[in-house]
């Protein structure tokens, strides 16, 4: 694809997938009786300068699929269980989410800081310890996407993952957006949050080292500041990377990343795709529109600078 046309974004959802772009989000959710339930979100503009900055504009861009992201899962929640009138409310929505990234810091951070720092005690060197660190993390990442994928739940979200993929490479190759056409791309992208969440644990890695003489809870402290850090240079070195995965060398160092995909996206089936398909195209007619509205004045098409990840 040109690195001059918007890159769409997306997210795999219960029964359903959403897809963003420019100024519109949509989810499509299957309901149980095979029919779509439709939610279209609006996506502010970033009219602050600093939002296109590097790094902060990975913050802006991370907070935004947070939200919108959070959002699209609510609803797929609701229609799921064919309950939309009856959520839960923000207070317990809020809590959860508190819960749960505590467990989340709990075992994906602390835990493996105090392993490593047993191992040192014993007399590894700091060098070994950071890797051994950076190990029994990685690991963990994969025994617990493995783990869940199992639920038959979360493999059908797997498989909604692929198809969103896969409508996604159809569009940057300039495919019919057809469910047969569809079908025959790969459910491996560049941009996906998978790859992401290997850059950020090896980019996490080399930030980390700046830390690796404090105390074991003073680290892990500062680990937990340099978060939002990490995630922002992972966000500006995966879009340079997609920017260029034409290249055969960028593609290469791309291979561990693409791979670990395969553990979180499955062969969708017609249906799968089917609604994927149906969340692209309102937002790619939703950039139309604006494009064309915009032409006649500016003479520019919005938002060429702008990316989405997939997730």
């Amino acid at each position: 694809m040109s690195t001059n046309q918007f890159k769409y974004g997306g997210q795999a959802v219960l029964e359903g997938v959403m897809m963003r772009g420019r100024r519109q989000a949509t989810v499509v959710v299957r309901r149980p009786d095979g029919s779509f339930a439709r939610l279209d979100l609006p996506i502010p503009a970033r009219s602050a300068q600093w939002q296109r900055w590097p790094l902060l504009r990975g913050f802006a861009a991370l907070a935004e699929a947070f939200t919108i992201g959070r959002k699209a899962l609510d609803f797929s929640a609701a229609v799921v269980a064919a309950d939309d009138d009856e959520n839960l409310h923000p207070v317990v929505q809020t809590l959860i989410f508190v819960v749960t990234l505590a467990i989340a810091i709990g075992i994906f951070v602390v835990l493996p800081s105090l392993v490593a720092n047993f191992i040192g005690q014993l007399g590894a060197p700091v060098l070994v310890r950071e890797i051994i660190e950076a190990l029994i993390n990685l690991a963990l990442v994969v025994a617990y996407i493995a783990a869940i994928g199992r639920i038959p739940d979360i493999g059908r979200v797997f498989g909604y993952h692929g198809a969103e993929h896969k409508v996604i490479n159809a569009y940057e190759a300039g495919l019919p957006l057809t469910v047969e056409s569809v079908r025959q791309c790969s459910r491996i992208h560049p941009r996906c949050g998978t790859s992401f969440l290997l850059a950020v644990a090896l980019i996490g890695f080399l930030i980390f080292l700046s830390v690796a003489g404090l105390p074991v809870w003073q680290r892990i402290i500062a680990r937990i500041v340099l978060i939002p850090l990490v995630a922002a240079v992972a966000f500006e070195a995966q879009q340079l990377a997609a920017n260029y995965y034409h290249v055969p060398w960028v593609r290469w160092l791309l291979t561990p990343t693409l791979a670990a995909q395969y553990l979180t996206t499955r062969e969708p089936d017609d249906d799968m795709i089917a609604t994927a398909i149906a969340a692209f195209e309102p937002v790619v007619a939703a950039d139309h529109r604006e494009a064309t509205q915009l032409a006649p004045t500016t003479g520019v098409a919005p938002g060429l600078a702008d990316t989405q990840p997939t997730m």
